[in-house]
C-alpha cells in the first residue's frame, strides 16, 4: 500500500515507518500538525507530539517523500488531522493507509482509526501492544528525568537509566505515558543525510522538585550528507538536487473543501424491504434477564429461492424488528454468528451486513463475530441464517483495534476482536492470520492453528487473562478441506499448546488451579479467507478481588428428577464434557455418537413409554435421542443449582449425513421441550423456541466429528 506517514520527529513515529517499508508498503507523504502559534510551546496535547516542526521540513528533503503540514485551527486536534488526511488524499489519491507510532494509547489509536474510517483509509500500527523494553533495544540497536541533566541526550546512553525508573517509578521506558519526547537525527530512513545538532538551549517550564518539566530548543543544525547519495561539500548545487529529488513541501492551511470527494458518506439507511411469506420464516429465541438469542433462518424452497443478498437482508430485518420489539437495538447485541451457504459471496454479505450494524448504531462498541460456510441448502435452508446474543443493557466492554500491526489481526470495519459483557468474554472467530501482513500463515491446519491461538492470546492479554487459565470452551471450526488423517493433528496442537502456555503461567504466576476448558470441533464447509482451522475461546474473566483458584469447583448438591423413564447410569458420564464456574456460569458439551444412539435406543422401555418407542420408530429413534438429550442437560442444570432459566444459548449440531430437514429435526426437539415443561411446571417456554438448530457436516467433541448430535448449552446466573 501507499502510506502517508503521521510524523513528530520522535523515534516512534521513524520506527513505524521503518515497519510500514519491512512489510513491503510505501512511504509516498509524511504529515505532521503544530500549533498555529509557532512561539507556543503545546505540551499538554494527547495526540501529538511538538517542537520538531523543523525537523518536519528537513526530513522531506533527505527521505525522498512529500511532505504535507498543518498550522492548526481552532478546534479539535483530532477534525484538525481529518482536514489534514483528507488534503493528502486529495493531492496524492493513490494514498490508500495511514502509519502512526502508537504503541499503548487507545486514546491515541482510536482517533487515528477514525479518522482513517471516515476517509476510507487503512490505519497501520505496527508499534501497537508490543513490549517497550524491547521496541527500545530495537530502536536504539518520567519521573527521575531531570532537563538539565537528560535532555538533548541519546537514547542508547539513556537506556539503562529509563529502565531503572522503569523498575522504582514503573515509568513506560518508550515514553508513552508523556515522560519524554525525542528527535530523531538519523535512521536507515534517511538515505541522503542526518541531522548534526549544533546549538540547543533547554527551556524549564516547571521545576517541580519531583517532576520537572523541561523543553529542548535547537537554535541551529546542519545536514551531513551521507556517502553514496551527495557530495560532502554541501554545495547549494548539492541541496538543489536533492530537492528536485525530493518532491514538493506544502503547508495546508485553512479548512478543507467540505464537499471533496475524499471525505466518507454516512452509510445510507436501509429502506428496500423484500417481502418474505410467514411459512419461510423461522424464529428463536432463548429469553433470559440479563443476556437472550435471537436466531433467525429462511426455509426455502425452488419456488422461493433467492439470492444471498436478499436472503441475507430479510433475516437481519427480522432479528432488527424483534430487537425494536422488545426495547432494545443493535448497539445491545454482543456477539453474531453468520453462517451463509457459500463463503465466495463473502464480499456481499458483508457488504450488506455493514449496512444493518454500524459504529453510529453501537455507540458503546461494535459486536464481534464470527462467519463460516454451512451446509444450508442441503437441509432445505435460504442462504443465510443469523444468531445473535443480546445484552438488557449496554455496560459491555468491547475491543475493536481496526489498525493493522504486529498484535492481533485488525477488524476493519464493524465487528470487534472480543467483547466481554458480566464477566464473559465472547472472541471473535480467529484464524491463523500474520497480523502484520494479515495473510494466513503457511504450513497447513496445525501451523494455521498455532496462529491462531496465539492471536486469540494477544487479545485474552488485554483483558488481564489468558486462553490456557481462562477459558471456559473452545469451539474448533475445521474446513473440509482438511483431511481426515490431519484432523486429530489439530486436536493434538491445541492440547499441546494450551499444556505448554499453561506450565509457563504456573511458573510465571504460581497459579495453583485454573479452569478446565471443554472443546466443540465443528467440520465446516468453508471458512473466510479459505482458511483451515478457525478457533472461537470463550473465557470467563474474574473481578479483581477474585482468584481463579477460588470459583472453580462442581456443585452436585441436588438431584434431578428422572423423566421419559431414563434411569441413571454411569455411562452417561461418558457423553459430555462441563465446566461449572461456582454459583455462575455452566458450560456442557453433549455427544451422541452412533454407539451411544444404538445404545439409548436399544434400552427396554416399560408399557408407559410404548408411544414414545411407537414415535421413535417413526422418525428413525431422533425422538428417543432428542429426550434423552434434554433429560441429560437437565439433570446436568439440575445438579449444578441452575435452571432452564439461567440458559443464555443452546444450540444443537447435526451432520446432513442424517438426511433430514431441519424443520422436521426443529419440530422433533420442539415436541421434547414442550413434554419436558409439562413435567416440570417450574419450566417456561413463551412459545419461541429455546434451542438454535444448526446444519453441519460433522462435530463433536472431538476432531473426528462423527456425532449424531452434538448439544452446545450455556447458563449463566443473573
Amino acid at each position: 500500500m501507499k502510506v502517508v506517514a503521521l510524523v513528530s520527529g520522535g523515534k516512534d513515529s521513524c520506527y513505524a515507518m521503518m515497519k510500514c517499508i519491512q512489510y513491503g508498503h510505501q512511504i509516498v507523504a509524511l504529515a505532521n500538525l503544530m500549533p498555529a502559534d509557532d512561539s507556543v510551546d503545546e505540551l499538554d496535547s494527547y495526540m501529538y507530539q511538538t517542537k520538531t516542526d523543523t525537523w518536519i521540513h528537513k526530513a522531506s528533503r533527505f527521505m525522498r517523500h512529500q511532505k504535507l503540514s498543518y498550522r492548526m485551527t481552532p478546534g479539535d486536534e483530532v477534525e484538525d488531522m481529518y482536514i489534514l488526511l483528507n488534503e493528502v488524499k486529495r493531492q496524492i489519491p493513490s494514498v490508500t493507509a495511514v502509519s502512526s507510532g502508537a504503541i499503548a494509547s487507545d486514546y491515541q489509536r482510536l482517533r487515528v482509526e477514525s479518522v482513517c474510517s471516515r476517509l476510507g483509509l487503512v490505519s497501520l500500527a505496527y508499534l501497537w501492544k508490543q513490549d517497550q523494553s524491547l521496541l527500545l533495544q530495537e530502536m536504539v540497536a518520567a519521573m527521575g528525568l531531570e532537563p538539565g541533566k537528560h535532555l538533548g541526550k541519546e537514547i542508547a546512553f539513556l537506556d539503562p537509566y529509563l529502565h531503572k525508573l522503569k523498575e522504582s517509578y514503573g515509568i513506560n521506558v518508550c515514553g508513552e505515558g508523556g515522560e519524554y519526547e525525542t528527535l530523531t537525527l538519523d535512521c536507515p530512513l534517511f538515505v541522503n543525510a542526518r541531522i548534526v545538532l549544533d546549538e540547543f538551549q533547554v527551556v524549564l517550564h516547571s521545576a517541580d522538585s519531583i517532576a520537572p518539566v523541561g523543553v529542548l530548543h535547537p537554535l541551529a543544525f546542519h545536514l551531513e550528507y551521507k556517502a553514496g547519495s551527495a557530495s560532502l561539500s554541501g554545495s547549494r548545487e548539492t541541496e538543489n538536487s536533492i530537492q528536485e529529488k525530493t518532491g514538493l513541501v506544502f503547508e495546508v492551511q485553512g479548512e478543507c473543501p467540505q464537499n471533496s470527494e475524499a471525505m466518507c458518506l454516512p452509510v445510507a439507511e436501509v429502506t428496500d424491504s423484500v417481502e418474505v411469506t410467514d411459512n419461510r420464516l423461522n424464529i428463536s429465541r432463548r429469553k433470559k434477564d440479563n443476556a437472550f438469542s435471537i436466531c433467525c433462518w429462511l426455509q426455502e424452497t425452488q419456488k422461493t429461492s433467492a439470492g444471498l443478498l436478499d436472503d441475507l437482508r430479510v433475516v437481519l430485518k427480522q432479528i432488527e424488528s424483534k430487537l425494536v420489539r422488545y426495547g432494545f437495538d443493535w448497539g445491545h447485541v454482543l456477539y453474531i454468528h453468520l453462517y451463509i451457504s457459500d463463503m465466495n459471496e463473502f464480499v456481499v454479505a458483508n457488504e450488506t451486513y455493514v449496512k444493518f450494524i454500524t459504529h453510529e448504531k453501537c455507540p458503546c462498541g461494535v459486536p464481534s463475530r464470527s462467519t463460516i460456510e454451512l451446509p444450508l441448502l442441503e437441509v432445505g435452508l435460504g442462504k443465510a441464517y443469523i444468531e445473535v446474543l443480546v445484552a438488557n443493557d449496554q455496560s459491555k466492554r468491547v475491543l475493536h483495534v481496526q489498525s493493522i500491526s504486529c498484535w492481533a489481526p485488525s477488524c476493519i470495519g464493524p465487528y470487534s476482536q472480543a467483547t466481554l459483557h458480566k464477566e464473559v468474554l465472547q472472541m471473535a472467530g480467529q484464524l491463523g492470520l500474520d497480523p502484520p501482513t494479515m495473510t494466513l500463515c503457511n504450513g497447513g491446519p496445525t501451523v494455521e492453528l498455532e496462529q491462531a491461538l496465539q492471536n486469540s492470546e494477544a487479545v485474552a492479554k488485554c483483558f488481564n487473562c489468558s486462553i490456557s487459565t481462562s477459558a471456559i470452551y473452545f469451539v474448533v471450526y475445521c474446513s473440509t478441506y482438511v483431511a481426515s488423517s490431519e484432523r486429530l493433528k489439530i486436536q493434538e496442537k491445541l492440547d499441546a499448546f494450551l499444556k505448554q502456555m499453561r506450565v509457563w503461567h504456573f511458573e510465571e504466576r504460581s497459579m495453583s488451579k485454573v479452569l478446565d476448558p471443554i472443546f466443540l470441533f465443528v467440520l465446516a464447509s468453508n471458512l473466510p479467507k479459505s482458511a483451515l482451522v478457525e478457533i472461537k475461546p470463550i473465557l470467563y474473566v474474574t473481578d479483581d478481588s477474585e482468584t481463579v483458584s477460588e470459583i472453580v469447583q462442581d456443585l452436585s448438591c441436588m438431584k434431578a428428577p428422572l423423566h421419559w423413564g431414563f434411569q441413571h447410569a454411569d455411562w452417561h458420564e461418558s457423553c459430555f464434557q462441563k465446566c461449572v464456574v461456582h454459583e455462575k456460569i455452566c458450560a456442557v458439551i453433549l455427544s451422541i455418537t452412533c454407539e451411544i444412539a444404538a445404545r439409548i435406543c436399544s434400552e427396554s422401555l416399560d408399557a408407559s413409554q410404548s408411544k414414545d418407542c411407537q414415535t421413535s420408530q417413526a422418525d428413525g429413534g431422533m425422538g428417543r435421542l432428542s429426550r434423552f438429550c434434554i433429560y441429560l442437560l437437565n439433570k446436568i442444570i439440575v445438579e449444578n443449582n441452575f435452571s432452564w432459566e439461567d440458559v443464555t444459548n443452546l444450540r444443537l449440531y447435526f451432520p446432513t449425513s442424517l438426511s433430514m430437514p431441519m424443520v422436521t429435526l426443529s419440530a422433533i426437539f420442539s415436541s421434547a421441550f414442550d413434554e419436558l415443561a409439562v413435567m416440570n411446571p417450574r419450566m417456561k417456554i413463551d412459545g419461541d423456541s429455546i434451542f438454535n438448530l444448526v446444519p453441519v457436516l460433522g462435530a463433536g467433541r472431538s476432531a473426528t466429528m462423527d456425532d449424531i448430535i452434538t448439544c452446545e448449552l450455556f447458563a449463566q446466573k443473573s
